[in-house]
């Protein structure tokens, strides 16, 4: 009995250190300390900010055109203002919350492995480059995006210029009523 006993505890010993030892499933998914590592390889602050930064100086000439364009009359001290407003609201975003929000997302679809594979690309060379080459590799493809969409946004605006002059054609002039013929001499 005593043999038994010992021999059960040994072989839940053994059992339990090859459980414990063995490699974590490929389909396990992954932590919040794997992406968190995973961010940190991809130094995703620091693109966000990046990123922001590029999209800020876009929409500051997108914005100074529309008011040229709307309020001629708008002062310089104006649009510095707007400007400082505009930059004061980027520097007050939160990566950090907005991170802290995507992290779950990244674990309902994300292994375990696969947030090692990608921190382990992210840190080779080509990954590393890939990650210097990105904000201007995003800022050169927004513009792309952009020229495109505004194509298509005037497009857009004439169509619906056209069916809105279909649906409510501009009324016809009324005739003009011309005073009756007067006799000479009067």
């Amino acid at each position: 009995m005593k043999k038994s006993l010992i021999l059960t505890a040994l072989i839940m010993l053994f059992a339990g250190s090859v459980a414990w030892g063995q490699a974590t499933p490929a389909d396990a998914p992954a932590s919040r300390d794997d992406i968190l590592k995973l961010f940190d390889v991809m130094q995703i602050r620091q693109q966000m900010r990046s990123v922001m930064d590029e999209m800020l100086k876009q929409q500051k000439d997108l914005a100074h055109e529309m008011i040229r364009k709307r309020y001629p009359q708008t002062s310089a001290a104006k649009i510095a203002e707007f400007d400082r407003v505009m930059e004061e609201s980027m520097r007050e975003f939160p990566v950090d919350a907005l991170l802290d929000d995507m992290i779950p997302v990244y674990i309902k679809h994300l292994t375990k492995a696969d947030a090692d594979a990608m921190s382990s690309f992210y840190s080779s060379p080509t990954g590393k480059k890939l990650l210097r080459e990105m904000p201007a590799m995003t800022t050169e493809a927004m513009q792309v995006a952009y020229g495109r969409m505004e194509q298509q946004r005037d497009t857009l605006q004439k169509r619906l210029e056209d069916m809105e002059k279909q649906n409510h054609p501009a009324p016809k002039p009324a005739p003009q009523s011309q005073p009756p013929n007067k006799p000479p001499g009067q």
